[in-house]
């Protein structure tokens, strides 16, 4: 196995239009099966490693992850209209210890300590060149691998919810027409302040924008990306609004709280930005397991949809940790950003102990 140094990876010293250019290409990498029987959402999968949205810019970069043993690969999210990144930084390194939504504030970090801040804004190539990438990309990708993809409405000035709704429901049937395994619609984004990155905390506008979604979706899985609840009474609010619809709900998009430097100065002009990875994995796991008893008392008798894992999952105790408290997969990103060869590690750490 080569060295993870060795091979490229996000490089966060450069922009997001730099590293959209700069994909590397896939690898040949010897990767080892993952023991036992996977599904996503329904569909027959090799493993239950997933990368979220987020690492995957465009195709290159999920053919490359495709190559170094992730199944499912979450296309970044895309909008019905282009949208630029935000500037730099956009991965900011931060010293904390585990988190739990109550933070005031973390301090930077001038070297990564397993979590950083993030800030792209939800960036978008243009329709017509995100459509033909997932068309080539699906075809490019192995058939056993699944390719979702994440859309966001766009909220404009003059919109309403309903025109928000119909836009995600356009996206989603884009993403599909193109070739889409499964649709991912992205209601969290902790650094917007607009409606379209909170639905998560408002199940009215949830149950309208996941219903119109579902609409455009049919047979094809739907999921939900989630940030983080972790009172009962708001995470029992969301799942009664979209239980009808979703297929599968990812958690969790990351912990809020503002970035300031060592003289108290917030970055950001003193926004909240999400924080990724080890940080994060208490609380996901926390959220995990609050999600996995509230469905279990909502769906009685009904279906259940998947519960998709993310945050702070960076090892193959943290996969079995996760699978344990009733995630279907994991998704991992910081992790794999920093260690493309991550789940190759986990795949061989799985196979050894069978």
């Amino acid at each position: 196995m080569p060295n993870a140094h060795d091979l490229p990876c996000y490089n966060p010293q450069q922009t997001y239009e730099w590293n959209y250019e700069h994909a590397p290409a896939p690898i040949i990498q010897e990767v080892s099966s993952f023991p036992g029987s996977w599904s996503f959402c329904g569909l027959p999968v090799p493993s239950p490693l997933g990368i979220p949205a987020g690492p995957l810019l465009n195709g290159k970069w999920v053919l490359y992850y495709a190559s170094l043993g992730f199944d499912v690969l979450t296309y970044k999210t895309v909008r019905s209209s282009s949208r630029a990144c935000y500037p730099l930084p956009n991965l900011q390194p931060v010293q904390t210890s585990s988190l739990d939504g109550s933070e005031t504030a973390v301090k930077l970090s001038a070297e990564m300590q397993g979590s950083w801040a993030v800030s792209f804004g939800m960036p978008s190539a243009d329709p017509d060149l995100w459509r033909r990438d997932v068309e080539q990309t699906r075809k490019q990708l192995p058939s056993e691998k699944l390719l979702s993809v994440s859309v966001v409405g766009s909220l404009q000035p003059d919109w309403s919810l309903e025109d928000l709704a119909d836009d995600y429901a356009r996206c989603a049937k884009w993403a599909i027409e193109s070739g889409a395994d499964c649709i991912e619609t992205n209601f969290s984004c902790p650094n917007v302040c607009t409606r379209d990155g909170q639905l998560y905390q408002q199940p009215e506008a949830a149950t309208l924008v996941a219903r119109r979604v579902k609409a455009v979706t049919g047979t094809v899985p739907y999921l939900i990306k989630i940030g983080h609840l972790s009172q009962k009474a708001d995470a029992q609010a969301f799942l009664q609004a979209v239980l009808p619809f979703a297929d599968g709900i990812v958690m969790t998009n990351s912990v809020a709280t503002t970035v300031v430097d060592d003289q108290g100065t917030p970055l950001f002009s003193g926004e909240q930005r999400g924080i990724c990875g080890a940080a994060t994995k208490q609380a996901s796991l926390n959220q995990l397991r609050l999600f996995a008893e509230l469905i279990s008392e909502l769906s009685a008798g009904q279906s259940r949809p998947d519960l998709i894992s993310c945050g702070g999952i960076s090892s193959a105790g943290d996969v079995r940790e996760f699978l344990a408290a009733g995630a279907k997969a994991t998704h991992l990103a910081t992790a794999a950003m920093c260690d493309p060869l991550i789940a190759c590690q986990i795949r061989n750490e799985w196979a050894a102990a069978c």
